[in-house]
């Protein structure tokens, strides 16, 4: 629906999704003298060296700061990257077998060679289909009929043969079905550069563009309009470009530059408007522009207000508005008309609900589809745009969650989406909105799984301030017992306004299959509970998303689902500022802590707004040019906060290229961790030549997770 939410969910990093340990290359380093971590092998000593700056009449010290190179390209900072890498290698070694052993065991459970079910646009199916052996997926469609021969528009494998990382962003066909617009990051710094190739000969054009972020087709199959990203990676200004013309005549439509928003281009399900994006975390501002006539002007539907966000889907003659405007904290749905669309002449067609927050809007030709969250639950609301009568989707569990698929088709009365829960795997359904009526198109197959053998459950724990929290669970139900004999993960992210969805994961049913119970903490922060969940887990509420995960905890040792010596905890990105806080706060609390490219050194990054999404954040932490927010930041900086004291084990994961969390964070979090806990507990620091995201092949993928299993029931004494 919205690309700069979009952005934000990719924030989101999947609990071990990262890619093969790479140890940077050509880098002498003399560390290690055994194999087995149990010969007390000596970790590497990051060097100190005096740092300080001062802010608000208070001095920070960073003995570790020299780590932070932004050009990537100091020898001693590569070199103590190969040393922790190597000393993970070493340290891990004994695992190996045991990783290969679980790796075999998560591909034996997927389908590798598959296929996505169909999309219809116009006369063509689109899909995608994955073959075994191969990385990445191959993009295919069919003319007329799903019999017809089958034409592959792009094979990723044979584009990403010759990169280590492939990450292939968007895909645009033109109108026409006579081109495919494409965008490519090599190296995970999200520095995409886009490709467009004739389908008809199989020929790339000359029109390659780099910087890219998001792109859309106008209606005349030649033009395509583009959004440039600037050094902090922030998407800042619109193009115009027209095929086989020079690009330096592209115009530029529109250039944001307030640094706290973003930028992104799309087009409406109808085909008819462009709409020109511009948000921030909490405020956001629409231009239209109609699709058959690319060189008009912008129009501005309405000027931005802080705190006031609306966005925009063409039915015909109005706009339908999803808005919080006059403190709709849970949205609510207005009309205007396309001639004159400012807020002056909006009309209130759904009012706010009390407990539902609209997550996301599509408009069809007879219907208008809300898909909302009440009482930590997903659903889907369907409209009658003629008798704006209302009904909801039935779904059979207690515990699920919901997405919307791909409904490119205007005038379609079906509404395609997929569905997930603990214990069922991925499925797409197609739900016929007139006769009310669903049918499973396709299910994920996972192989030597009987979902009958699983049990998921939801409860509640009791947060500092009285809040109920609910905590999602899964669990084999023969190995189970409520006794604090069964080890137990428990995930949790509570940033951005992003819910921790119950989602399926036969990646994780090695752990399932192990004895363990797989735990979602639903901490404020995420908007399970609607946009109030979120106020109450960002800027000066901030510590309520680490005493709720803490209060977790407690309550699952508590009614004995886990002990303390067998507990688990997983957190990436923001998840990770969360894994690194509770770890001061409570290190007894947990046996082993894994944070993925976690946003530790948060304060420092803050006050630097020269890198990626540091402005943009201020609406999510705060800015700490402000005492008040200083202040704030400072007291639960997971780097700040590192001090003398046991710490449980930990397994820190960090990506070269990240652009989002900068690989000096995380390292720098394990040196000052090294140089002040008191314990012999392993910390571990893995960096990826990658980004934010790990690992790009679905393969190296699976042998990552494996190896964090691996160490994990090394580490937790499970031998097989």
């Amino acid at each position: 629906m919205l690309e700069w939410k979009k952005y934000l969910i990719i924030l989101v990093g999947a609990l071990f999704m990262y890619s093969v340990s790479t140890v940077l290359a050509s880098q002498e380093v003399e560390v290690l003298k055994h194999l087995n971590r149990n010969e007390q092998v000596a970790p590497p000593v990051a060097q100190k060296i005096p740092h300080t700056t001062t802010y608000h009449g208070q001095v920070l010290h960073d003995d570790y700061h020299w780590l932070k190179d932004k050009s990537r390209k100091s020898k001693a900072v590569l070199d103590y990257i190969a040393a922790e890498n190597l000393y993970t290698e070493k340290m891990t070694a004994h695992c190996t077998k045991l990783q290969q052993e679980i790796y075999q065991e998560m591909v034996s459970k997927i389908k590798e060679t598959d296929w996505e079910v169909p999309v219809r646009i116009d006369n063509y199916f689109y899909y995608k289909r994955t073959e075994k052996g191969k990385q990445y997926p191959i993009h295919c469609r069919k003319k007329d009929s799903l019999e017809a021969p089958e034409e592959i528009i792009l094979d990723v494998n044979e584009v990403a043969k010759n990169h280590d990382y492939f990450d292939l962003g968007y895909t645009r066909v033109s109108p026409d079905h006579c081109y495919l617009a494409y965008t490519v990051d090599l190296d995970g710094s999200e520095i995409q550069t886009l490709y467009i190739k004739d389908l008809r000969t199989g020929s790339l054009l000359k029109d390659t563009i780099q910087r890219v972020g998001s792109l859309a087709w106008a209606n005349d199959n030649k033009t395509i309009f583009y959004d440039l990203v600037d050094e902090a990676k922030r998407s800042y200004k619109i193009y115009r470009h027209e095929l086989g013309t020079d690009l330096a005549q592209d115009v530029m439509l529109y250039h944001e530059k307030d640094e706290a928003f973003y930028i992104w281009v799309e087009k409406t399900r109808s085909k008819a408007y462009l709409i020109i994006g511009t948000g921030s975390q909490i405020t956001s501002e629409i231009r239209i522009l109609k699709a058959d006539t690319p060189r008009e002007k912008l129009t501005l539907i309405q000027p931005r207000e802080k705190g006031v966000q609306y966005y925009v889907q063409h039915h015909g003659d109005f706009f339908y508005i999803l808005t919080n405007i006059g403190g709709a904290k849970n949205f609510k749905i207005m009309t205007a008309p396309i001639n004159a669309p400012i807020k002056d002449n909006w009309l209130e067609f759904r009012k706010e609900q009390e407990s539902a927050y609209i997550n996301e809007c599509d408009m069809f030709r007879q219907y208008m589809v809300l898909q909302e969250t009440d009482d930590g639950l997903q659903k889907i609301c369907i409209i009658d745009l003629k008798s704006k009568e209302e009904h909801y989707l039935p779904f059979p569990e207690p515990i699920y969650c919901l997405w919307s698929k791909a409904n490119p088709t205007f005038d379609s009365t079906l509404f395609r989406f997929g569905y997930s829960s603990l214990v069922t795997p991925d499925s797409v359904f197609d739900y016929n909105m007139h006769t009310r009526t669903m049918e499973l198109k396709k299910q994920d197959e996972v192989r030597q799984y009987d979902s009958s053998r699983y049990h998921s459950e939801r409860i509640f724990a009791q947060a500092k301030d009285g809040t109920s929290i609910p905590v999602s669970l899964v669990y084999k139900k023969d190995s189970f017992h409520k006794d604090g004999s069964n080890a137990l993960v428990l995930e949790a992210y509570g940033a951005y306004g992003v819910s921790s969805d119950p989602y399926f994961s036969s990646i994780r049913l090695s752990l399932l299959d192990r004895n363990f119970v797989y735990a979602i903490a639903h901490v404020r922060g995420g908007r399970e509970y609607g946009e109030e969940w979120y106020e109450q887990g960002r800027l000066l509420n901030k510590k309520n998303t680490f005493t709720d995960f803490i209060s977790c905890a407690e309550q699952l040792i508590k009614e004995k689902y886990t002990a303390q010596d067998k507990l688990v905890i997983y957190g990436g990105s923001a998840g990770g500022l969360l894994m690194g806080a509770v770890t001061n706060l409570r290190p007894d609390l947990f046996k082993i802590v894994i944070a993925g490219v976690p946003f530790v050194d948060m304060l420092n990054t803050m006050l630097d707004p020269s890198l990626t999404s540091t402005v943009v954040e201020y609406d999510e932490w705060g800015n700490p040019n402000e005492k008040k927010y200083f202040d704030y930041m400072r007291s639960y900086c997971p780097y700040q906060n590192v001090k003398a004291q046991s710490y449980p084990h930990m397994i820190i994961l960090a990506g070269f290229y990240d652009p989002r969390v900068n690989y000096w964070e995380p390292a720098k979090w394990t040196a000052k961790l090294r140089a002040l806990k008191t314990d012999q507990n392993l910390i571990l620091l893995k960096t990826e030549m990658s980004g934010h995201g790990g690992a790009s092949g679905r393969y190296d993928i699976l042998l990552e997770y494996a190896f964090l299993n691996a160490v994990v029931f090394d580490l937790l004494g499970i031998k097989h």
